[in-house]
C-alpha cells in the first residue's frame, strides 16, 4: 500500500501545477508578480481560517519555536513565489517549473542545517537522478556569449535558483513548525497553515500598499480568475503541509518532481508550447527516480 505522505505529495503536485498555470495567466494580464502572489494568499486564507474555527475544539499547545519557523517559512514562500512568477514572464511555463525544481536537492542541505534531518544515500542518488531528468526536459537558456558564466548571468536562471532556495527554506521551516504542534497530522497542517497565511497577508499586503499602490485593488477586481488561484493554493498547500508533518520535506519534494511531467502536458494543451527531443529521456529518469525513492523511503 502506498504511504500516506506519497499520496499527499502527488495531490499537492496536481493542485500546484493548476495554480502556477493560473498565475501565469494572471501575470500576463495586468497583475504584478507580487500581486499575483498576493492573490493566492488572500483568496485561500478565509477558507482555512473558517475551517480551523469550525474543526478545532480548542487551540492546541504550540512549541516555543513554532512562530519563528512559521514566520521564516511564510516570508521565504513569498519570495519564492514572486521569483517563479517573474520566471514565467521571461521563459515558458515548463522551463519556469524546471528552474524552480532546484529545490529538491537544496531541501536536503537546508534540512540538515536547520532540523538535522538528512536522507539515505540511495534516496539521495534517486533525487539526483530525478534532477538530471528535470534538466533534460528543457533546453538551457539561450544567452549571449554562451558558457557557464553567461548562463549564470541569465535572469531566468538566477531567479530559478533563488526560487529553489527559498522554497527549500520554506518547506523545511514549515516542517519544523508542524512538529511544534501537539495534534494529529491533519490538524497540525491546518493550524500551521492558519498561522502562516496570517503572516503572509500582513507582510505582502503591507508591502503592496506601500510599494505598489492600487495593486490590492487590481487583485480584487481580478477576483473571477484570482479566486481559483486561492482554491488551488489551498488544496496544494494543505497537501504539502500534511506531507511535511509525516515525512522529511526532501522526500516529499522529490516525489513532487512529477510536477515537471504534468507541466509539460499543461504547456502543450493549454499554452501550445513546444519542447526538446530530450523530453522522453527526462520523463523516464524522473519516473525511475520517483519509483526508486518510494521503494527506499
Amino acid at each position: 500500500m502506498i504511504d500516506t505522505w506519497i499520496l499527499f505529495s502527488l495531490a499537492a503536485v496536481v493542485f500546484q501545477t493548476a495554480r502556477f498555470m493560473l498565475q501565469k495567466v494572471l501575470a500576463n494580464t495586468g497583475l504584478s508578480a507580487a500581486g499575483a502572489t498576493f492573490a493566492r494568499f488572500v483568496y485561500s486564507a478565509p477558507a482555512v481560517w473558517i475551517a480551523a474555527l469550525v474543526i478545532l475544539p480548542e487551540w492546541p499547545t504550540l512549541g516555543a519555536t513554532f512562530w519563528p519557523y512559521a514566520i521564516a517559512g511564510a516570508l521565504s514562500q513569498i519570495m519564492a513565489t514572486v521569483c517563479v512568477v517573474l520566471v514565467f514572464q521571461t521563459r515558458n511555463f515548463a522551463v519556469g517549473i524546471t528552474l524552480k525544481k532546484t529545490e529538491v536537492l537544496l531541501t536536503v542541505l537546508v534540512g540538515i542545517l536547520i532540523l538535522g534531518e538528512g536522507v539515505s544515500w540511495p534516496a539521495f542518488a534517486a533525487m539526483v537522478l530525478g534532477v538530471i531528468g528535470v534538466l533534460l526536459l528543457s533546453d538551457p537558456p539561450k544567452v549571449p556569449g554562451g558558457g557557464l558564466l553567461a548562463l549564470l548571468k541569465s535572469r531566468a536562471v538566477v531567479l530559478g535558483l533563488i526560487s529553489g532556495t527559498f522554497f527549500a527554506v520554506s518547506a523545511v521551516t514549515y516542517r519544523g513548525a508542524t512538529l511544534q504542534v501537539e495534534a494529529e497530522p491533519a490538524l497540525r497542517a491546518l493550524i500551521t497553515m492558519s498561522g502562516v497565511l496570517g503572516v503572509q497577508l500582513i507582510a505582502l499586503g503591507g508591502w503592496l500598499m506601500l510599494r505598489e499602490p492600487g495593486e490590492v485593488t487590481r487583485v480584487a477586481i481580478a477576483w473571477r480568475r484570482a479566486i481559483w488561484i486561492g482554491v488551488t493554493s489551498l488544496g496544494g498547500s494543505y497537501c504539502w503541509f500534511v506531507a511535511f508533518t509525516l515525512k522529511n520535506a526532501a522526500y516529499a519534494f522529490a516525489v513532487g518532481q512529477v510536477e515537471v511531467i504534468l507541466s509539460l502536458v499543461v504547456s502543450v494543451f493549454f499554452f501550445h508550447e513546444t519542447f526538446t527531443r530530450k523530453e522522453g529521456v527526462g520523463i523516464a529518469l524522473i519516473s525511475l527516480s520517483v519509483l526508486v525513492l518510494i521503494a527506499v523511503a
